[in-house]
């Protein structure tokens, strides 16, 4: 008998039909002998539609609120999979987040959770139940309502086999694993079998859709033993776990892209120690994630500074920016969201040279101007426009012949 924890993104149970084949999967697994524990999103679209009601009252709707309305949509769908589970004769019990409780902090829209007090799925899985948990809420510490951010449900799943100490954590998603590139862009994409946690961390944080970063953080701290696989279909999928020998053989192991970006740039500004950290620490407490930054050499002591953000946060970071340039004197401030960032991961990248004038190359020859770039020992990023998001990923996956690459 092992213990596992499932969870099933929006698309799994987009409707009682694909609810029924979440069921089916839950129940198969208990058949076998296994303890389950079962962590959904909320149906496919249902926290769009959330979001655009409380938008229609208020352009930013305050956030305390605005959590309490999204954490409606999982608590549907829990309880449809529970009551799906009992008509099949399966006992089964649900619980919303706070119910647990998954302890969380007070960022709402972006909590990050602090514990999970497991005693109450415990005591239900002894007694023989399939325990079914809200993905992407918690409990903050202030007592309300919180979600984690979108792909929170990933967070939630990998929170809890953490705290259970379970013996795998298997993300069931519309994809069959975790590939080379999006198979949407390029047909030549291919799935990798298994893959090390800081490289999947480092897909995730720039633009890989298949798991949220933060789960695999959770992971990787904790040692979780990570499946990705898809809800549709029975094929193996990737395995996320911790680097051995053989995966550096790879140089690269995936191209990743996001147009979910935008970037903000302050022009004029005073090249002084304390500028960087007034715009910074804004940023901080509006609970906004930087990316890139850049400042331009000081010419007769002014300079410009330019950073990234998720798409999201744009409108938001503006008014911030706009009440700083005003205090700090600064000519400008302007954003954009016309950009995209294609990236090249791989362990690989530690121990071989030439690899970012390959990237650039294969760029340069598509005319693929470079606005930024960013680099860590296993990834290099760069911010190009975003009509050219596709051509770059495709050029990038063809340079590095990652269709041929032993995944």
């Amino acid at each position: 008998m092992a213990l596992i924890v499932q969870k099933y993104g929006g698309t799994s149970v987009g409707d009682l039909e694909r609810i029924a084949n979440v069921a089916r999967r839950v129940a198969q697994r208990k058949n076998e002998g296994n303890d389950m524990v079962v962590v959904v999103s909320a149906m496919a679209g249902e926290t769009d539609r959330l979001i655009d009601l409380a938008k229609k009252i208020a352009p930013i709707p305050n956030e305390r609120e605005l959590d309490t309305i999204m954490a409606t949509g999982e608590q549907v769908t829990i309880g449809l999979l529970a009551i799906t589970l009992e008509a099949m004769g399966y006992a089964a019990k649900s619980y919303c987040g706070w119910q647990i409780p998954i302890l969380t902090d007070n960022a709402y829209g972006a909590a990050r959770i602090a514990e999970v007090k497991a005693d109450a799925i415990k005591a239900d899985l002894s007694a023989g139940r399939i325990v079914i948990v809200a993905g992407f809420q918690g409990l903050s510490a202030d007592g309300n309502v919180s979600t984690l951010g979108r792909g929170g449900s990933d967070t939630s799943a990998v929170a809890v086999a953490a705290a259970l100490k379970a013996d795998a954590c298997e993300i069931f998603t519309d994809v069959d694993g975790v590939y080379t590139t999006d198979p949407n862009i390029t047909s030549k994409a291919r799935k990798i079998r298994k893959i090390a946690y800081e490289e999947m961390l480092e897909m995730a944080a720039l633009g890989a859709k298949v798991l949220n970063i933060r789960s695999v953080e959770f992971a990787m701290r904790y040692g979780v033993p990570l499946f990705v696989r898809s809800s549709f279909n029975d094929n193996e999928g990737t395995l996320v776990t911790k680097e051995s020998e053989d995966m550096e053989k790879e140089i690269i192991r995936a191209v990743t892209s996001s147009t979910k970006e935008a970037k903000i740039t302050f022009t004029g500004v005073q090249d002084k120690p304390g500028v960087a950290s007034q715009i910074f620490s804004a940023m901080a407490d509006a609970n906004v994630v930087l990316d890139m930054i850049i400042q331009n050499s000081s010419a007769d002591g002014i300079t410009d500074i330019t950073f990234t953000i998720p798409e999201a946060d744009l409108e938001k970071s503006l008014v911030i920016c706009r009440g700083i340039a005003e205090k700090l004197g600064a000519a400008t401030v302007t954003g954009s969201n016309d950009i995209a960032k294609v990236s090249i991961v791989g362990l690989g990248m530690r121990s071989y040279s030439g690899v970012a004038a390959k990237m650039f190359t294969a760029l340069a020859a598509e005319g693929i101007n470079i606005e930024m770039i960013s680099t860590s020992e296993i990834k290099i990023s760069c911010v190009i426009r975003k009509k050219y998001m596709e051509l770059a990923v495709r050029v990038l996956h063809d340079a590095f012949e990652l269709e041929k690459a032993a995944v």
